[in-house]
């Protein structure tokens, strides 16, 4: 019972990485339409200028240890951020024009330029950072098998709760959530009441990428690293997951992917662990074909 209650705890972290993964996609995919791998080489691409940043500062500015921190990760927000508002700008948006399709294919290519552009700018080295805010925190006292949890497992999980609501606050309550639905409803009907269509596209796409950027902060405060390919990886998790919560919808996108974080911990937790990403992508495509909606054309 113990061990099923330590699994719970350690899936709430991964939970919430992929929540707000899955809420900064959907508000990307609502404007573009089409699935969107590069939002998680965004990730991953804050995660590595996070990493440069933090060595910088370390090693060449002398910083202690937390302004190193504190420069990466402001560095890693507005790299990721800046560099969504970019892609957005000038190579989606301009696609979206001529053919919804075509922004697959240049999600491919940009999600490997970041790929590779982060690999050379860290020369191939995995870097790392040192341990901090790790030591345990008891909630179930036992002699035999404690059930803890780590401080920033705790902070990380608060911080992407507050994004969550904040964001989920924006969409709802203010004048740029209303522009961003009726864009994602129908661009030509808002612009026709007023709205800048392209405006909301972009900034959509850069909101997005802020998420993402945040979360790659976060992923590598806690896990100490970035992988290279994490990008593909977590850009089609993303995806799937996203759509079988709901692509649209923020929300609810934030929701199935707790869940999948949930069945991915426990199959870690008591199946063999070789199979977790198989057992786990096979589960997401029969749930995406089995509510699959076809339009009817009359």
């Amino acid at each position: 019972m113990l061990y099923l209650l330590q699994q719970l705890v350690n899936a709430v972290p991964l939970a919430a990485l992929y929540a707000v993964l899955a809420f900064g996609y959907a508000i990307a995919f609502a404007v573009t339409k089409r699935a969107d791998i590069t939002y998680g080489a965004i990730f991953a691409f804050a995660g590595h200028i996070y990493l440069l940043s933090a060595h910088f500062g370390w090693d060449r500015l002398w910083l202690v240890l937390p302004a190193a921190l504190a420069l990466g990760a402001i560095a890693g927000l507005v790299g990721g951020a800046g560099t969504g508002l970019a892609v957005g700008r000038l190579i989606m948006l301009p696609l979206a024009r001529v053919s919804h399709n075509a922004l697959i294919v240049a999600s491919l290519g940009v999600l490997m330029v970041l790929m590779e552009g982060a690999r050379l700018a860290a020369q191939t080295r995995e870097l790392w950072l040192p341990p901090f805010l790790n030591d345990p925190l008891m909630l179930w006292p036992d002699g035999h098998f404690p059930v803890t949890v780590t401080l920033i497992q705790l902070l990380n999980v608060m911080a992407i709760c507050t994004a969550i609501a904040a964001g989920q606050l924006v969409l709802s309550g203010t004048r740029w959530g209303r522009a961003w639905r009726a864009v994602a409803d129908d661009p030509l009907a808002a612009e026709l009441v007023g709205a800048n269509a392209s405006l909301i596209f972009v900034l959509a796409y850069g909101a997005a990428a802020l998420y993402a950027s945040i979360a790659g902060v976060l992923a590598t405060s806690y896990y100490g690293t970035m992988d290279f390919g994490a990008g593909l990886l977590f850009g089609l998790k993303v995806v799937l997951i996203a759509a079988a919560g709901g692509q649209s919808h923020p929300l609810r996108s934030a929701g199935g992917a707790a869940v999948f974080a949930l069945g991915e911990t426990l199959w870690s937790g008591y199946g063999p662990i070789l199979w977790r990403d198989f057992v786990t992508f096979s589960v997401l495509v029969i749930v995406l074909v089995l509510s699959r909606q076809e339009r009817a054309v009359p």
